[in-house]
């Protein structure tokens, strides 16, 4: 469930955005009128977005407050003002988009599954001998398995790791890799031919299990 955050400290507004989320099937929302009560409700909750007004009880006090105690969760702004300089300003806290006053439905939508992707991660952290390598999943073309034992193949090199495929296989991303064989799991992108009992990344050729589906 997408935790979020709403920071905005006109109760009819901020109980308007958390019933239009509620409508779209959003329902792990959190209110926080202050300051005060945003940072603690950020801090016992961890949300993975936050709705934030820009001018929190005083002019710009939603950007430094976002500077201060928002670090992992994705920003959308709120704000009734376009002004230049208020907006590069917030532009400095990184945030998904802002929303003008008053909200609508259809952009609030967009920006909550904006800042859902944004929120993927799109890398993975693994053991290479005594050392802890990013692997980014673009970078990789299959994992093959190997007993206890998991090869993950790159574009430029192999990397070995202690595990079994369906552990490692559960920290992936399921839109980018597939289970092809109980052996071997591909990145769909990178798949560059496919036959009836096997498929091809670049020269590497690996067989297709009738357990599972494979479309490009």
């Amino acid at each position: 469930m997408t935790k979020i955050l709403i920071v905005e400290d006109q109760v009819l507004i901020a109980n308007y955005i958390k019933n239009l989320l509620n409508d779209n099937g959003l329902n792990g929302v959190e209110l926080a009128f202050t300051v005060e009560e945003a940072t603690e409700k950020m801090n016992l909750n961890k949300p993975d977005i936050v709705l934030l007004d820009i001018n929190l009880n005083g002019k710009d006090t939603g950007i430094l407050w976002a500077k201060e105690f928002v670090e992992n969760s994705q920003i959308i702004f709120i704000t009734g003002q376009t002004e230049k300089e208020t907006m590069l300003k917030a532009f400095e806290v990184n945030p998904v988009t802002y929303l003008t006053k008053p909200v609508k439905e259809s952009d609030l939508i967009a920006a909550i599954e904006l800042a859902k992707i944004k929120n993927k991660v799109n890398y993975v952290i693994v053991k290479n001998g005594f050392d802890e390598v990013k692997v980014n999943f673009e970078d990789i073309l299959f994992l093959k398995s190997d007993k206890n034992y998991v090869d993950i193949q790159l574009t430029n090199r192999t990397i070995t790791i202690r595990n079994t495929l369906d552990n490692f296989y559960k920290e992936l991303d399921s839109d980018i890799f597939c289970r092809v064989h109980r052996s071997y799991v591909v990145n769909k992108s990178k798949v560059t031919q496919k036959k009836s009992s096997s498929l091809k990344i670049n020269e590497f050729e690996m067989p297709i299990s009738r357990n599972f589906s494979f479309d490009f």
